[in-house]
């Protein structure tokens, strides 16, 4: 299936759904503070819905630390925009990565097109785009770990692990209160445009 690209107001519209500075800086402003969500814990996953006039208030969200360090490996937020029946992915990986490459996500049944990187910041680096809903749909299916493939600007090569524990019943959950919280998409929001460039 042909992964269809999202526009940049659509793109500036999930800044809402998505945590404190990714969300800002998907915008290329500022980080911002955001009003502190309603958070429900699925499992090994959290529903976030914003108290804020958004397209797309809810995700699900997710993140993965070193044990010893509390330092973090992997975060992934996602978003769905009910007026277009699509999903938004936010993936934060640490720096040190080869740009070109980009990153995939991967189930038991299910490997993603390419995602590249948004941009890269002190924070980490994040992809930022608009996704299939047959990936979606391959993670509810699945159970157990899914992976974020990066490749290193050595060339070495790292599958990020996650847990899809709970993920089925999460994004539902998520996606029946962006259905009844969201405003609608902007003008123009659904017509096909490369999402913005990496700064």
């Amino acid at each position: 299936m042909k992964r269809a690209m999202i526009s940049r107001s659509l793109v500036a519209g999930l800044a809402l759904a998505v945590s404190g500075s990714c969300a800002a800086f998907a915008q290329g402003a500022a980080p911002a503070q955001l009003p502190r969500p309603e958070v429900k814990q699925v499992e090994d996953w959290q529903v976030r819905c914003y108290p804020v006039q958004s397209i797309s208030p809810c995700d699900i969200f997710q993140e993965q630390a070193q044990k010893d360090t509390g330092q973090r490996v992997l975060s992934i937020s996602i978003a769905f925009v009910p007026s277009m029946n699509r999903h938004i992915i936010q993936v934060t990986v640490p720096l040190d990565v080869s740009i070109p490459k980009g990153v995939t996500m991967q189930s038991d049944t299910y490997t993603s097109p390419v995602l590249k990187y948004r941009m890269c910041t002190r924070e980490g680096c994040f992809v930022q785009t608009g996704i299939d809903n047959a990936l979606v749909e391959a993670l509810a299916r699945s159970s157990g770990t899914g992976k974020i493939n990066v490749e290193a600007d050595g060339g070495k090569k790292v599958a990020l692990t996650f847990s899809l524990k709970g993920f089925a019943a999460a994004h539902d959950d998520m996606a029946a209160q962006a259905k009844a919280k969201a405003t609608k998409a902007p003008e123009g929001a659904a017509a096909a445009a490369p999402a913005p460039a990496t700064p």
